[in-house]
């Protein structure tokens, strides 16, 4: 069914450039990757065929486990039964199962279970599948068109079902924003969720009637679509919509009816991919993780059509982020957003998690494409430094956000009060960490992935052991446990680019092998017994970020490094730690007996602090990136902030009153009401109300004339909001982040007859009815 792509055609879809610092190897000289026939390509070993053995991969796939367990399918279910008119079996969950985006958990449940299944053969994971899936079916049925979904729409104060939208796009009516379809919180993102789910549970559980669902699914949508013509559809996809194309094209792979091909192309927006297809990075400001499924629905319908610019799109897109988007851990994206410069958004919003577990899955489409072990060197940094880092081994939560601020700390979800979109692909990820560590490639096994497990290879009635407790060292076991003759065959160890000097040998003997895209290959006969050993020799090295050579993390080996701050409890104040010395890792010695860790005393300032693995740190404030300064521009540094925090303080002795926005204490003291939400940023809590939103608060009024000074953020863009004192209006302000990357502060005069003989005024921040206030940093009256 996938046609075979021509030569020229698989030259121009070949990635050639760095990776976070590493380049795809012997480009020059490689041959092309395989044919796009699918019985050709190089294809991760089944995850049934894999498991895992004692390692923090397995100890994440086991809480992992007790949570998904502790989940009940009837609640997720709540909205999926009242919408098709059936009585609800279970109360609905709270967070986002609670507002319009409801239902999109139940799609990564589905997702999250099967792979659970695959992935450990927990049989109650495959009957909370089996049962959903059931469910699902009588959803459908009452529907008696092919709807089934659980997401909503709010009108004014009125919750309805989210069905109603499509009579209205059907018509043409198409009223569409970043993350709203006519009055529905992202609904194609939603209905991705769903239709992956059952592909999954088609796949990984055996479940035929889960494609059943799906494809009747599929066709109400595509009824409700087809009379809107290709502007207007284009209009629709100004909504974020995940990577349903990639749905209706897995379809069409499935299935083999045209009707979903066309269906999944019709999803292309042209908006963002044709940039992209070009080779042009239009990238800055838009949403992250609206895009990286748009890039995985092009390169699966690279796979089944040979479309070139599909490829290319992925490939660019795929290059621009992994090089010049992306932070040490490999996640990118600062409030969901892709920003540059790099280095002025360390923040405590950065790398959102939903953006790299689908870079991963957008990975994985390349290497098929033209296997090169530098696919892996990203890879492996993502899952190990921001995939593994986000989810709590003891209590099983999960991370939105993986701050790179320095002195911030992982905020991890509660169990039944957020359900974020992190907390589902969260469930995803913690469910296949067996997943590509072993690819086939004709007759070559690749090793890419140096976690514990063992590989059942059917073809070969073989088994092999994977041993070793990297990344704490570089020596890793390859033990052929079960083979029933010998045979003759490759395996290839992928050597990562920061090593090197690679050493291999079998049995105890120094081996000779041959390298090939940044694999030692060793092709032999084989027996029982026979056991591989690959030595990578690790050292403390430094990494730039992108855009500045003095602003570096630490790596040993894949690992990122980190300086512990103190406890994620205790708060965090001072200058972030820098490193004073010209040559940063001289001087760096490890410290005795913890593998992995650092003594940074003698470069760190203004403290002394020691480097551990990144990831590790799930309870602790942290630091990542430190500025390399001279001892004279870290005095300079020092200085500036002393003279900041005495501004601050004096300015406080000297106001009327002064409001901490985003403070509990500070808030309740003056009465704060409104409709808004608290947001931290860059270490400083604050209030935001998004469109038609407003937020209110009561202050100390004094005699004379006085001014309200509201504190804002420079980068703030698309905000429009008016001030007014006991209702009158005072102000309006714009801010379109073009004040730099510091704090700043607005004065507004407050007219004297607003506050003569008044004790208290009540002031108040009205968003516009398109774009939202602030955020506000908080607010101090001064007299004038």
């Amino acid at each position: 069914m996938s046609p075979e792509v021509p030569r020229r055609r698989l030259l121009q879809a070949i990635a050639l450039s760095p990776v976070l610092g590493l380049a795809l190897r012997d480009t020059a000289a490689a041959a092309v990757g395989p044919s796009r026939d699918s019985t050709q390509a190089p294809a991760p070993f089944p995850l049934e065929a894999v498991r895992l053995t004692a390692s923090p991969y397995l100890a994440a796939v086991e809480a992992n486990r007790t949570y998904l367990l502790s989940l009940e399918p009837d609640r997720l279910l709540h909205n999926f039964r009242t919408s098709a008119g059936l009585p609800a079996k279970g109360e609905v969950y709270g967070g986002w199962e609670s507002e319009s985006l409801a239902g999109h958990t139940l799609g990564h449940y589905l997702s999250a279970c099967s792979l659970m299944f695959a992935q450990t053969a927990a049989s109650e994971c495959k009957r909370r599948v089996d049962l959903i899936v059931e469910e699902l079916a009588t959803c459908q049925a009452a529907h008696g068109d092919g709807y089934v979904a659980g997401f909503t729409r709010k009108r004014g104060d009125t919750v309805e079902d989210g069905k109603a939208i499509f009579a209205e796009l059907a018509r043409g009516d198409i009223r569409s924003a970043p993350f709203n379809l006519n009055g529905a919180w992202s609904p194609f993102y939603t209905l991705h969720k769903l239709l992956a789910g059952l592909l999954d549970a088609q796949r990984y559980c055996g479940n035929t009637h889960a494609l059943e669902i799906a494809t009747g699914l599929g066709g109400y949508l595509d009824r409700a679509l087809a009379p809107l013509s290709d502007d207007q559809l284009q209009q629709m996809l100004d909504t974020e919509f995940g990577g349903i194309g990639e749905s209706f094209a897995e379809f069409y792979a499935r299935t083999g009816e045209s009707r979903w091909l066309k269906l999944a192309e019709r999803f292309y927006h042209r908006k963002v991919l044709d940039p992209l297809a070009d080779e042009r990075d239009e990238l800055s400001g838009l949403h992250s993780n609206t895009q990286v499924p748009k890039l995985i629905a092009a390169a699966r319908l690279y796979e089944l059509t040979g479309e070139v610019r599909q490829a290319t799109a992925a490939r660019f897109f795929w290059q621009r982020v992994t090089r010049n988007r992306s932070y040490a851990i490999g996640g990118n994206s600062d409030r969901e957003n892709f920003e540059l410069p790099l280095s002025k958004f360390l923040t405590e919003q950065t790398c959102e998690t939903c953006n790299t577990y689908n870079m991963l899955k957008l990975t994985r489409h390349l290497y098929a494409w033209r296997p090169d072990a530098a696919y892996f060197d990203y890879y492996e940094r993502a899952h190990l430094n921001h995939i593994l880092a986000h989810h709590h081994p003891e209590t099983g939560m999960f991370t939105y956000m993986m701050p790179m601020l320095s002195g911030a700390r992982r905020e991890f979800s509660t169990p039944t009060n957020d359900f974020w979109c992190c907390m589902g692909t969260g469930m995803e990820s913690h469910s296949k960490h067996g997943d590509s560590i072993y690819w086939l490639n004709g007759d070559e096994l690749c090793v890419n992935l140096f976690i514990p497990s063992e590989l059942t290879w059917s073809a070969r009635s073989a088994k092999l052991a994977l041993k070793t407790d990297y990344p704490s060292s570089g020596v890793i076991d390859l033990e052929v446990a079960e083979l029933e003759a010998p045979q003759t065959f490759a395996v290839a160890l992928r050597v990562p680019g920061w090593c090197e000097s690679a050493g291999v040998s079998v049995n105890d003997r120094r081996a000779s092998a041959r390298r090939n895209r940044g694999y030692l290959v060793l092709r032999r006969r084989w027996q029982r017994g026979d056991r591989v050993r690959l030595t990578l020799p690790m050292r403390l090295r430094t990494e730039s970020i992108a855009d500045d050579p003095n602003m570096l993390a630490f790596l040993h080996g894949p690992t990122v490094l980190a300086a512990d701050l103190g406890p994620a409890g205790q708060p965090w104040s001072g200058p972030a730690p820098a490193v004073v010395q010209s040559a940063t890792v001289e001087g760096i010695r490890p410290l005795a007996g913890r593998p992995g860790q650092f003594d940074l005393a003698g470069a760190s300032r203004p403290m002394k602090l020691s480097l551990q693995p990144f990831f590790q740190q799930y309870e602790r404030r942290t630091a990542i990136y430190f500025a390399r300064l001279t001892p004279a521009q870290w005095e300079a540094r020092h200085a500036a902030y002393a003279a900041q925090e005495t501004r601050e303080r004096e300015l406080d002795q000297h106001a009327v009153d002064r409001i901490r926005l985003g403070d509990d204490e500070s808030e309740r003291s003056h009465e704060l009401a409104g409709i808004s939400e608290t947001i931290l940023y860059r270490g400083r809590n604050s209030r935001l109300a998004r469109k038609e939103g407003w937020f209110a608060f009561r202050m100390a009024s004094a005699p004379g004339p006085l001014i309200l000074q509201a504190t804002y953020h420079g980068q703030e863009r698309n905000r429009r909001f008016r001030i007014l004192v006991d209702g009158a209006p005072v102000a309006s302000q714009r801010l379109d982040g073009d004040r730099g990357e510091t704090f700043f502060d607005v004065n507004y005069a407050i007219p004297l007859e607003l506050t003569r003989g008044k004790r208290f005024i009540l002031v108040r921040f009205e968003a516009d009815k398109d774009l939202g206030t602030g955020p506000v940093y908080g607010c101090r009256l001064l007299r004038a």
